[in-house]
């Protein structure tokens, strides 16, 4: 069974991100890339399949600049077998990646995609959804537990009532949760046999995809800075304020 997994490069999660002064992004000049944190936790799934013999083969995929090639070497050091990149420059937006990941799917023919449920950047939660949308394939999203049973998959999901497990029929897509598991350590050897595996780089005119952005963004600003807080003397004005000056969000 192969299974594909796409990650994303993101501003890493311990940098304080910063507005361009033009308000038309985010400055991501000399600031620390990473991957996806949800991703990492889709390759380190797939790698685990892999290790219990369910998986075949694990394929990491990324769409976007020349630089994310860094980041299919770290998913490579973590267990994947091989990397593609579909490199374009382009703003690429949830649809734009979705067609693109389809048009590898198609290429490749994989049993299985597992991807993180939303990227850190943009928190759009749509990817996942609209690649199986576009593959007429069946979809568990927000998975905190995956199991492979011959040509099904059980996948324990989150729900805002609890729990719910739902039984896949293969080929499927899977969107993963924080609590799926924890992604190991990538080691020095593992990074050094990462740089010697095959690396394949394709364009979405190869794929023949148009990526062309359906929306625009107007304006990006930071949030409004919180305001100070105040000591109170006594439990009784705390109350008070709190009935009276407190906004109701």
């Amino acid at each position: 069974m192969k299974v594909l997994v796409p990650v994303k490069r993101v501003v890493d999660y311990n940098v304080k991100v910063r507005v361009k002064s033009d308000q038309s992004g985010v400055d991501i000049a000399n600031v620390k890339m990473s991957m996806n944190p949800f991703d990492e936790i889709a390759v380190e799934e797939a790698t685990r399949l892999k290790e219990k013999g369910v998986a075949t083969e694990v394929v990491a995929v990324s769409c976007g600049v020349a630089q994310c090639q860094e980041t299919l070497r770290t998913a490579m050091a973590i267990g994947a077998d091989r990397g593609a990149l579909i490199q374009t420059d382009a703003e690429l937006q949830p649809l734009a990646v979705a067609k693109l990941l389809k048009a590898l799917v198609d290429k490749e023919q994989p049993q299985l995609v597992i991807l993180g449920k939303q990227a850190i950047d943009d928190d759009a939660n749509q990817t996942g959804q609209m690649l199986a949308a576009l593959l007429d394939w069946p979809q568990a999203t927000f998975a905190s537990k995956v199991e492979v049973n011959g040509d099904s998959v059980s996948v324990t999901r989150e729900v805002d009532g609890g729990l719910e497990t739902v039984a896949l029929k293969l080929p499927a897509i899977v969107t993963t949760d924080l609590r799926l598991n924890e992604p190991r350590y990538v080691t020095l050897p593992n990074i050094m046999k990462a740089k010697k595996k095959t690396l394949d780089v394709v364009t979405p005119e190869d794929l023949g995809v148009d990526v062309a952005p359906r929306l625009k963004t107007l304006k990006v600003s930071e949030p409004p800075a919180r305001s100070a807080g105040i000591m109170v003397p006594d439990v009784a004005t705390l109350v008070d304020k709190l009935k009276n000056e407190a906004k109701v969000v």
